[in-house]
């Protein structure tokens, strides 16, 4: 009987589909005893054992990948990668899974959380009324304002559904989008300098590589419009943040929402959380309840599917290994 490691701890002894797909498959679920996050060391203990695994955000190197020689399949809940050593994966022939299209609408409403609660200044006015003041300042308004999207997949979409709903302009830029995708959004096609240029707000939709780590740097910052905000649901990695709150302190920048951070969870050495003109959440944008149900259902069907021999279109990173590929 094949086994299945659950990594996340938002489903470890949690019902749901995907664990009714990997019974009624034959599979056995092994849920460990661990912290919120799985560390190399609890990898170390139960992955040597484990045909499978349904992999959260944490990071898998390839030396705890090397340490299990049984296992045939890793599926991220989620469509970034980046935690996954996945040229190790690929030398063990070992498929690495992502779960496209589950989680875009999450992350769409948690960019717009945190817009809302820089322009709308909501974390100050609820502290301030609490304390006994009734502070009725002017904020700032969205709607008329223009909405910049780097990165423009089905995450950078569905935020721009919502941004057109608020009644703002949208320009995105993706240099590896087709221009029937902005065509038929009604988004308009600018190169990075003019997004930035334009852009009362930007937000990041771009996945961590070597291309895009440490994007958001002095000379990017110094190019957005002045008074206007970033909002990163992406990855901390595509910023620096000593540029960043350098840009939050002048006052260059109105403010900035982070739901993902370079170290995660941030330490109180972070350079960012302490600036009371950024908005702060715990990297919850691709997690509320129906998604993180989703994107455990499609996890373990692409495993499913790779036991039974169907290889899961669409969901594999690592192509290459699929010719003469059997678990």
């Amino acid at each position: 009987m094949p086994t299945v490691l659950i990594g996340p701890h938002l489903i470890r002894n949690q019902p749901g589909p995907f664990r009714d797909v990997l019974l009624a498959s034959g599979f056995s679920i092994v849920d460990p005893e661990a912290g919120f996050v799985m560390t190399e060391e609890d990898y170390r203990k139960y992955l040597p054992d484990a045909d499978a695994l349904i992999a959260g955000g944490e990071r898998l190197p390839g030396d705890v990948i090397r340490a299990a020689p049984r296992l045939r399949a890793i599926a991220r809940t989620g469509v970034g990668y980046d935690s996954v050593d996945v040229a190790t994966a690929t030398e063990r022939n070992i498929p690495v899974l992502i779960t496209p299209g589950t989680n875009q609408e999450s992350v769409a409403e948690q960019a717009f959380a945190l817009l809302l609660a820089l322009t709308r200044n909501v974390a100050a006015s609820t502290a301030a009324i609490r304390q006994g003041t009734w502070d009725r300042r002017l904020v700032a308004p969205i709607r008329g304002r223009t909405m910049g999207l780097v990165g423009f997949g089905r995450i950078g979409h569905a935020v721009a559904v919502r941004a057109l709903a608020f009644g703002m302009s949208v320009v995105a830029f993706d240099p590896l989008a087709e221009q029937d995708a902005f065509d038929r959004a009604g988004v308009r096609r600018v190169d990075l300098p003019e997004l930035l240029a334009s852009s009362d707000v930007v937000s990041l939709h771009a996945p961590l590589n070597d291309h895009t780590k440490g994007l958001v740097d002095r000379k990017f910052l110094s190019l957005m419009k002045p008074g206007s905000y970033l909002i990163n649901t992406a990855r901390g990695g595509l910023v620096v943040d000593e540029d960043l709150r350098d840009g939050l302190v002048s006052g260059h920048l109105a403010g900035a929402g982070l739901d993902v951070f370079n170290e995660e969870p941030p330490g109180p050495e972070n350079v960012l959380i302490g600036l009371p003109n950024v908005a702060l959440s715990p990297h919850v944008g691709g997690t509320d309840r129906q998604s993180m149900s989703d994107m455990a259902e499609m996890a373990a069907r692409a495993i499913v599917d790779l036991h039974q021999g169907r290889w899961p279109e669409g969901c594999v990173v690592n192509e290459e290994i699929r010719p003469g590929w059997r678990w």
